[in-house]
C-alpha cells in the first residue's frame, strides 16, 4: 500500500515537472517574439506619428478642400529647383525640397516638360509631378523637313503654311544676307568671296535637307542654325580634299550639286555631273535650264526666247561657268556626284544631255552637238505638249 501511494505521488510530481518544463520551453520561444512584436508596434506607432506629422507639414496637399484651378507655367531652361521653388511660391506645394527629392527619387526630375498647366491646391505632390511630366497637351517640339531640291523660298513657305511663323519676311532676310551666320566658316567664305552681292540668297544651298526636331517656340535664327550645322556633316574632310583635287571650293561644289539635283533623277546624278565638268573644262556655257527656272520661278520644259534672254547672273545660257551660288539645297548624293562624276562619260567627253519623255525623268546623253540636236528634235514636241497640259504655253 505504501508503495502504491509513493508511486502515485511521484507520478503527479513528474507530470507537474513535465508541464512546467513544457510551458517554460514555450515561453522561451514566445518571449523574444512577443518582445519583437511589441517593439515593432511601438516603433511603427512612433514612425506613423512622425510620418503623419512630416507628411501633414511638408508633403500633404496644401488644402484638400480647395479645388480652385491655378495656371502654372514652366518655361524653357527652368531647372527642377526653379520649378519646385515656383510651385512653393504659388502655394501649390508645401515644401520645395520635398517636391524636388520626390521627383528625383521617382525618376521624374529630367522629365518635367515646358508648358502651361492647370493645377489645384488639393492635389498631392505625386499628382502634380505626374501632370508636369505628362505635358500640357501642347507639343514642345515639331518636325520640320527640308526636301532635297527645295529652295530657301520653298522652305520659308512651308514654315508659314505649318504655322511656325506668321510670315516669312525675317526668315528670308536672314537667308538673303547671311551676315548673322558668319561664325560658320563656310558662310564666312561665301561672304568674303566677292560674289555674295550677286546671290539671291547667301544661304541657298547651305540649308542641309533633312528632317529636324525643333522647339515650337524656336526663332528664325535658331531654325537656320539647326540646318546650317548639318551642312558641315554633309561635307566632311574627305570631300574638302576631293574638292581641292578638282580645283574647286566647297561653294562651287554645292553650286554644281544644286544644278545636278534639279536636272536629274538620282540614278543620273553622276552622269549629269560628268557633262557639267566636261563643259566647265572646255570653257563652254553650262546652258542649264534649271538655272532659268530659278530666275523665273517657272519650271518650263521648253524654254522660250524671253527665258533665254533673262538678264541675271544665274542665266547659264548667257554667262560662262557656274552661277554665283546654289539654286537649291542639294542632297548628300548630289553633292557626292558633283565631287565624283561618272568616269565613263568624263573620259568619253560627253557634253550634252536632254530630257526624254517628261514624265519619266529619263535623260539622253550625247557627245556631239549634232547628236544632241537630233535628240532635241525627237523629244522637244513632248516637252511642248507637257508644258501645254500645265498651262505653260
Amino acid at each position: 500500500m505504501k508503495d502504491t501511494k509513493e508511486y502515485t505521488y511521484r507520478s503527479i510530481r513528474d507530470e507537474r515537472q513535465y508541464s512546467f518544463s513544457w510551458y517554460n520551453g514555450l515561453w522561451k520561444v514566445l518571449r523574444p517574439v512577443l518582445v519583437t512584436v511589441t517593439v515593432l508596434v511601438l516603433v511603427t506607432g512612433i514612425c506613423m506619428t512622425v510620418w503623419n506629422k512630416l507628411y501633414g507639414e511638408f508633403a500633404a496637399p496644401v488644402d484638400t478642400n480647395n479645388g480652385t484651378e491655378y495656371v502654372f507655367e514652366i518655361t524653357s531652361g527652368q531647372s527642377l529647383n526653379r520649378v519646385s521653388a515656383n510651385l512653393e511660391d504659388a502655394g501649390l506645394i508645401r515644401n520645395k525640397t520635398i517636391f524636388k527629392y520626390y521627383c528625383d527619387f521617382a525618376g521624374m526630375g529630367q522629365k518635367i516638360q515646358v508648358g502651361t498647366y492647370t493645377l489645384r491646391k488639393d492635389m498631392t505632390i505625386q499628382e502634380i509631378a505626374e501632370q508636369l511630366t505628362a505635358g500640357d497637351g501642347n507639343p514642345l517640339v515639331r518636325n520640320l523637313t527640308l526636301i532635297p531640291g527645295e529652295t530657301v523660298e520653298d522652305f520659308a513657305a512651308k514654315l508659314v503654311k505649318n504655322g511656325v511663323f506668321e510670315n516669312a519676311d525675317y526668315f528670308l532676310e536672314l537667308c538673303r544676307t547671311g551676315t548673322a551666320f558668319k561664325d560658320y566658316y563656310y558662310i564666312a567664305d561665301v561672304l568674303s568671296g566677292g560674289n555674295a552681292a550677286a546671290r539671291k540668297y547667301v544661304l541657298e544651298g547651305y540649308l542641309a535637307p533633312n528632317t529636324y526636331e525643333v522647339y515650337t517656340n524656336a526663332t528664325e535664327e535658331e531654325i537656320i542654325r539647326k540646318l546650317l550645322s548639318q551642312t558641315e556633316a554633309a561635307f566632311p574632310e574627305d570631300y574638302q580634299d576631293q574638292a581641292e583635287a578638282l580645283g574647286m571650293s566647297m561653294d562651287e561644289i554645292l553650286t554644281l550639286a544644286s544644278l545636278i539635283e534639279k536636272e536629274a533623277k538620282e540614278s543620273d546624278f553622276a552622269r549629269v555631273s560628268a557633262v557639267f565638268h566636261n563643259r566647265l573644262k572646255a570653257g563652254m556655257k553650262l546652258e542649264s535650264d534649271v538655272t532659268i527656272h530659278y530666275i523665273t520661278g517657272i519650271r518650263r520644259m521648253a524654254l522660250t526666247e524671253s527665258d533665254l534672254k533673262q538678264n541675271s547672273p544665274y542665266n547659264t545660257y548667257q554667262n560662262r561657268g557656274l552661277p554665283p551660288g546654289p539654286i537649291c539645297n542639294p542632297s548628300p548624293k548630289a553633292i557626292r556626284a558633283a565631287l565624283y562624276p561618272d568616269e565613263t562619260l568624263t573620259a568619253g567627253k560627253y557634253l550634252y544631255f536632254c530630257a526624254k519623255e517628261p514624265e519619266s525623268g529619263e535623260l539622253y546623253f550625247s557627245r556631239t552637238l549634232e547628236e544632241h540636236e537630233r535628240a532635241v528634235a525627237v523629244y522637244s514636241p513632248l516637252w511642248q505638249k507637257y508644258d501645254q497640259t500645265r498651262g505653260l504655253e
